[in-house]
């Protein structure tokens, strides 16, 4: 039955409630979905509700119509085996990382390519309007904002919405314990800068986001990658054999959606991981940029819900799930939030006073769950037409994976082919991906690619998805083109 309390129109909790029981085998691939009449009466609402439900639900490509005999459960792509699991050598290293990240991203930004190389939604993802709206109100209401000198850890609105935003994440937040900042990438900066020194060994995930190399490299940190698996994300039994046999001081993660993997740790694991770091009494910088994306709602839980000790450093942003162009973030620093906030303050200051009351008043508008809503069911229609595509277009042999949520597909090549050769070769052809390389300290990961498709989205890209596995097949049948 639908929920009274809740804000978002009838229609959306329907549809809501249909999206998570098709996404989670409930709701078998081609089974019949109840008749609107049916439906009507079992949730008390009018057919015309029931009809826009399932409206919304063919836009998210997950029932269709057949004439005549109703709605039906849309057919996913066949699953394809996915990466196993990491198996790093077990050894930290100092951070040398290359300029292919940076280029990566350049090159993804610019007009004339098909890109899959950001990991970052198009603006079509985004209700642009309301976002102009926010910024017009506040700028009509409160002009005086822009000629004031921001000080502080940030506007008080804006700290109390974060706050309230952390109740999502299973965590009871202070507004007076978070720091806004320019975005998460500034958060993890200013924790590492908190909880380290110059040569300290950082634990991470592997594969992991290359700028948090970057980060480490220019902190002068070592990185100690930890095997991580593709859905259940870093191994905790690891990560205790290595926080007991080596100096760590910091483990840095990303619970729900870690990117390149899109890897959820179970929420046992999550509890275990809190339990963990506090027993060795050092820091956790928690990133949880993508939680919101996740599809099920126990993978938004934060290890931060489990923390006791304030050992849990939480990192955030909205750029993935609001407005991006306002570039904010947090972070709640827990223990270590005083010095935090010296370093900030020394560092960049406050932010854009104007765009952390926008952010307050995006964040407390009641359609924001609506609006998440609709995108979760935008990208996971999205990344299934980008997996059938691979599982059509590329050799046999390639694995990738299945997130549960987000934009973000982590791909093996077969035969272990050179990614860096397949990158050059898109490059030829104004196509834009990101090699494996980026994404560890080590070579290991040559043989990989990260596609992001989230991001701009035209009839160009499937076809440029299907060169790309044309392109791979080509590279395979070419001699001297694999990866040592």
């Amino acid at each position: 039955m639908t929920d009274s309390n809740r804000t978002e129109p009838l229609y959306l909790q329907i549809a809501d409630r249909l999206a998570r029981s098709i996404r989670a085998g409930t709701l078998a691939r081609g089974e019949r979905m109840p008749s609107v009449r049916d439906l009507a009466r079992q949730e008390g609402v009018s057919q015309s509700t029931v009809v826009q439900a399932y409206h919304w639900l063919e836009d998210a490509r997950l029932i269709h119509a057949k004439p005549r005999s109703g709605y039906f459960v849309q057919s996913r792509p066949e699953p394809l085996p996915e990466p196993k699991a990491s198996r790093p050598s077990g050894r930290c290293c100092s951070v040398r990382v290359g300029d292919l990240g940076r280029e990566v991203l350049n090159l993804a930004a610019q007009q004339n390519m098909v890109s899959f190389g950001a990991a970052c939604p198009g603006p079509e993802m985004f209700d642009q309007e309301r976002v102009r709206r926010a910024l017009t109100r506040v700028v009509t209401r409160q002009r005086d904002l822009l000629c004031t000198y921001p000080l502080g850890s940030g506007r008080e609105e804006a700290r109390r919405a974060v706050a309230r935003h952390g109740l999502s994440l299973g965590c009871v937040l202070h507004a007076d314990d978070i720091v806004m900042t320019n975005g998460c990438m500034e958060s993890i900066t200013l924790c590492l800068k908190t909880v380290t020194q110059p040569g300290d060994v950082v634990a991470l995930e592997s594969p992991t986001y290359f700028g948090f190399l970057e980060i480490l490299q220019s902190l002068h940190l070592r990185a100690l990658e930890i095997p991580t698996h593709p859905r259940h994300g870093i191994s905790v039994d690891a990560l205790q054999l290595a926080l007991e046999t080596q100096d760590v001081k910091a483990v840095l993660v990303v619970p729900t959606l870690s990117n390149p993997l899109g890897a959820c740790m179970p929420v046992l694991e999550r509890k275990r991981l809190a339990q963990l770091v506090a027993a060795h009494d050092i820091a956790l910088i928690e990133d949880v940029i993508y939680n919101d994306l996740a599809e099920q709602d126990d993978k938004r839980r934060a290890v931060k819900s489990f923390d006791t000790t304030g050992h849990v450093m939480l990192c955030g942003s909205f750029n993935k799930t609001l407005a991006p162009g306002l570039r904010l973030g947090w972070v709640e620093a827990g223990r270590w939030s005083a010095p935090l906030r010296k370093i900030k303050d020394v560092q960049s200051g406050a932010q854009t006073a104007v765009l952390e009351v926008a952010l307050a008043d995006l964040l407390s508008q009641a359609g924001n769950e609506a609006a998440l809503r609709q995108m979760r069911a935008s990208i996971a229609a999205r990344v299934d037409e980008a997996r059938g595509l691979i599982a059509q277009s590329f050799p046999k042999g390639t694995r990738v994976t299945d997130p549960a949520g987000g934009y973000i597909l982590w791909v093996e090549l077969p035969g272990g082919l050179d990614a860096v050769a397949l990158y050059e070769a898109c490059l030829a052809e104004n196509i834009c991906i990101a090699p494996g390389q980026m994404f560890s300290v080590s070579p290991r990961f040559r043989s990989f690619i990260r596609l992001g498709v989230g991001g701009r989205w035209g009839p160009e890209h499937p076809a440029a998805l299907r060169r790309i596995g044309a392109l791979v097949q080509a590279l395979l049948d070419a001699p001297g083109l694999v990866a040592a």
